[in-house]
């Protein structure tokens, strides 16, 4: 997959003004998102990268210590692996603190299922 096309400057530029461990984790959550399936489109709203494919799936949220990767519909989502947190009315998300922390994996599949439900 060509993921230049896919890729937008507003994204890369966000990405290249975060502190480097941030940069890192951003970058590689960036390519999770891109590479989960190919429906979803790079946007930046709201200060921050989002993802979407009828209507909004995920979105990239980084600061200083940590990146939240998080799901606008996060509370209809079959959490398995409890990494969800967040007590808004839908929002949920995952805080990456560290590469380590990175679990491609199951990030991938709440990244599908979540973009399932925008297919419904």
């Amino acid at each position: 997959m060509d993921e230049n096309v896919r890729t937008i400057e507003e994204v890369d530029q966000y990405i290249s003004n975060l502190p480097d461990d941030i940069q890192h984790i951003t970058a590689e959550l960036r390519n999770i998102i891109l590479n989960s399936s190919s429906k979803l489109t790079e946007e930046y709203k709201w200060s921050m990268p989002n993802y979407s494919c009828n209507g909004l799936v995920c979105y990239l949220q980084a600061s200083k210590k940590h990146v939240n990767l998080g799901f606008q519909r996060g509370n209809e989502l079959l959490d398995k692996n409890k990494l969800l947190q967040g007590m808004g009315k839908t929002m949920r998300h995952i805080r990456i603190k560290k590469m380590e922390d990175i679990q491609s994996d199951a990030f991938t599949s709440l990244i599908i299922e979540a973009l399932a439900l925008n297919e419904n």
